[in-house]
């Protein structure tokens, strides 16, 4: 019998997969962005704050600039929050995201002997 004709009766039991885990400043950039927007601030008003440029915030929001710990600290002072409440929320965005996927049940006909 070769293995093209086996037919098999449960799909293979599948390991739980990991999502990648995003880069660090990805998922500082996504905590900060959910602490500005859940205070209802604008980009602007908040750079303007902290004494940095509106578009090198968003750029650190989006993930695509590694904000130095002076400029982090800055931006929380700007917010109203201490550096370790952001780390706490990099901790919940990066916790969320590399959960494993749930193990998927099996699909299709299922082959019952006689």
């Amino acid at each position: 019998m070769s293995a093209s004709n086996v037919v098999w009766l449960r799909s293979r039991p599948r390991t739980p997969t990991r999502q990648p885990e995003p880069p660090l400043r990805e998922a500082v950039g996504q905590a900060l962005r959910r602490v500005r927007t859940a205070q209802d601030r604008t980009l602007s008003e908040v750079a303007d704050r902290a004494g940095i440029s509106m578009q090198y915030l968003s750029e650190i929001e989006r993930g695509r600039k590694e904000a130095s710990s002076e400029i982090l600290g800055a931006v929380c002072t700007s917010l109203g929050i201490r550096l370790l409440d952001l780390v706490a929320q990099t901790h919940r965005v990066l916790a969320v995201e590399s959960r494993p996927a749930p193990a998927s049940s099996p699909r299709g006909p299922l082959l019952m002997a006689a």
